[in-house]
């Protein structure tokens, strides 16, 4: 057992000298307590290892890993009206944003979802720090995936077909579709002042795929879902744009009439495969009541 600054007397510090997993491992450096206990203390965020706050029973201990137990310990909830975390676990975030917030930017001063989260690994003594997987428009709400380390985030980037599997939103958009579903395809490009075209011939741009299924169509506005089999830049919006059903609240891809009062376009279900522990994790959000027509 050794002592660090950081730590409350009350904490418990372990090394780590033979594989085990956590689970046992912790009823018996606390002296043969119950499963259930152990199970509690887990639940809880009581478990740091090596700096990250760690919930999964099974964890696999290697020798030379640092195990703190913190007595009467309290997690630091998130409070921020931007963002609400779905799942988390020591490798990394699903969180649930709201419209009106970046992602991330280049500017440090900027609140955005990654800072947020920087400041709760902080305020909970986790020693590291969120990494972008992929993004929403500002104005997109939705479900996100964030990393706590560099290495898991480009696992889902070299490995994204295979490891996100489902990924769906649901968009208001302006008029009544008639056709129940369908697939858009086609190469999207930027022009130099960042709006993207779509063209049905290779423009020197990426090809993207849409597919839509309607829901619900009422009084001039349709609901719709849409599935991606590629995640490009603005590609819901221009596609919805190119058969005529262009999003509500879109100034750039459609005419800024603002029924609800944000972009009619949320990420509701979010579906992978985790790179480290194999579990299918599937998450899925309600949509937002004011999209209800």
């Amino acid at each position: 057992m050794q002592n660090k600054k950081d730590n409350k007397p009350n904490d418990l510090i372990f090394k780590v000298l033979e594989s085990d997993q956590l689970m046992p491992f912790i009823m018996k450096k606390m002296n043969g307590i119950s499963r259930t206990k152990a199970k509690n203390i887990l639940t809880s965020g009581s478990i740091i290892i090596d700096g990250k706050i760690t919930k999964q029973h099974d964890f696999q201990l290697n020798p030379g890993m640092e195990v703190k137990i913190c007595r009467n310990h309290k997690i630091e909830n998130m409070e921020s009206r931007w963002v609400r975390i779905v799942y988390e676990d020591q490798y990394l975030f699903v969180v649930e944003k709201k419209s009106g917030i970046l992602c991330n930017s280049p500017h440090p001063d900027e609140e955005t979802v990654q800072s947020i989260l920087n400041q709760y690994l902080e305020k909970n003594h986790q020693r590291c720090h969120a990494h972008t997987i992929h993004r929403l428009d500002r104005d997109t709400s939705g479900l996100l995936l964030f990393a706590k380390d560099k290495k898991i985030a480009l696992k889902f980037e070299e490995n994204w077909k295979e490891t996100v599997y489902d990924r769906r939103y649901v968009a208001l958009v302006h008029g009544e579709m008639r056709k129940q579903e369908g697939t858009i395809s086609s190469w999207l490009k930027d022009n130099a002042q960042f709006v993207t075209f779509s063209s049905k011939y290779d423009n020197g741009g990426k090809f993207a795929t849409t597919h839509y299924k309607l829901l619900k169509v009422s009084d001039g506005y349709s609901l719709v879902e849409l599935r991606l089999d590629t995640g490009r830049k603005n590609q819901i919006r221009v596609h919805l744009q190119d058969i005529g059903f262009p999003v509500v609240g879109d100034p750039k891809y459609g005419d800024g009439d603002d029924k609800i009062g944000r972009l009619g376009l949320h990420a509701y279900k979010l579906c992978f495969i985790h790179p480290i522990t194999g579990e299918d994790l599937k998450f899925e959000t309600p949509i937002p009541k004011n999209f209800e027509i």
